[in-house]
């Protein structure tokens, strides 16, 4: 996955409150949370959540559905099984490479 990609939804995930909003979208599962859920639990004004969760949809975490007046937000967990895996794919290759290097030597 571009750097670019994984590099904007870890900035967004970086903001308390939208770290939070997101936990809270995440532990909902796949049928989500309804914004007025989220408001109620957060306790945060309606214009300030609606800042967060736009950018948390910009970055591609989050998508949301509307049910009649209901407005739900669900995380995307394809995105970010994406962003754990760019992570730790990562994770003691140069020690791997380096202890390979040594073997051969």
């Amino acid at each position: 996955m571009d750097i670019d990609i994984i590099a904007k939804a870890l900035k967004e995930l970086g903001h308390p409150t939208r770290l939070t909003i997101f936990k809270c979208v995440i532990r909902a599962g796949y049928q989500g949370v309804a914004v007025g859920g989220l408001q109620e639990r957060l306790s945060i004004p309606g214009s300030t959540l609606s800042h967060h969760i736009s950018s948390l949809a910009s970055a591609g975490l989050i998508s949301q559905r509307r049910e009649g007046r209901t407005l739900y937000c669900v995380a995307e967990y394809e995105k970010l099984q994406s962003v754990i895996g760019f992570l730790q794919d990562e994770c003691c290759i140069d020690e791997v490479k380096s202890n390979a290097a040594e073997s051969e030597q």
